[in-house]
């Protein structure tokens, strides 16, 4: 990606961030490559925005052809349930979702199939991707990804996210990464916010800004995941064709993706 350093091991995907993970991938998209125009321009995959609704399907549509495999759509609600997909059909899988279709309400999937990519979609809020191997007998690992606000922090979806890969068949090494979102350069909140993590240490503040990224890899080393990977990225400070951002646009932006998958 042209003019902007990833710190290793991500890498740049065409236009998108992406970085290899035990047994599988994960892609963190931008804003750039699609159809949308004005305050959505352009790969906005928000269905719920304001977009046209033919320009979130084409947008879709180049997802999917980028990634090879169905992504799983969610309804967020910055909540703690991180959904398990452990058969196909499930809802919400599908090429192209039927703009019609009821999705199911998460704020984090995880999967030990193939030929599904779970998926988040942000615009401020951390998307995080988690993957790790199974003992190669019964299971090939599993692979997570989950939409990280204050509210989900707080209520425990990072300890959720890790429980669902265990229990899908992650029994070594597990591995997390971190996309962009706000950072504690931007993210200014409240003192009730402040109180609900005045646990987290006086590192995770700076002045009337949050650390988030620092309590979620606090909360990732808690839950067990061995490495945990940050891309080190702001959303709302970057340049505004690389990200959306809710806050710095005044809530009339676009979403960009977190999706992962198994390798």
């Amino acid at each position: 990606m042209p003019q902007l350093r990833l710190p290793e091991p991500f890498y740049a995907r065409g236009e998108h961030l992406a970085i290899d993970l035990p047994g599988a991938h994960a892609l963190f998209t931008t804003r750039r490559g699609g159809f949308s125009v004005g305050p959505y321009a352009s790969l906005n995959l928000g269905r719920l925005t304001d977009d046209r609704p033919e320009a979130v399907q084409r947008n879709r549509a180049k997802l999917l052809d980028l990634l090879g495999v169905p992504p799983a759509h969610i309804r967020q609600i910055h909540g703690t349930f991180v959904r398990r997909i452990t058969a196909l059909p499930a809802a919400g899988v599908a090429p192209l979702p039927d703009e019609g279709v009821e999705l199911p309400e998460a704020d984090g999937q995880a999967t030990p199939l193939r030929d599904v990519a779970p998926m988040v979609l942000v615009a401020d809020c951390l998307p995080v991707a988690l993957a790790g191997r199974g003992d190669g007998r019964g299971s090939a690992g599993a692979v997570a990804m989950l939409h990280v606000g204050w509210r989900g922090l707080a209520g425990g979806i990072v300890a959720q996210g890790v429980r669902a890969v265990r229990e899908l068949g992650v029994d070594g090494p597990l591995e997390a990464a971190i996309g962009p979102g706000a950072g504690v350069c931007c993210y200014e909140v409240g003192e009730e916010v402040h109180q609900v993590f005045a646990g987290s240490g006086d590192h995770v503040r700076r002045g009337r800004n949050l650390d988030l990224k620092a309590i979620a890899r606090g909360e990732l080393a808690r839950a067990g995941a061995e490495r945990v990977h940050d891309v080190g990225l702001c959303t709302i400070c970057s340049a505004e064709s690389l990200f959306f951002s809710h806050r710095r646009d005044r809530g009339v932006t676009g979403r960009q993706a977190g999706v992962a998958w198994l390798s």
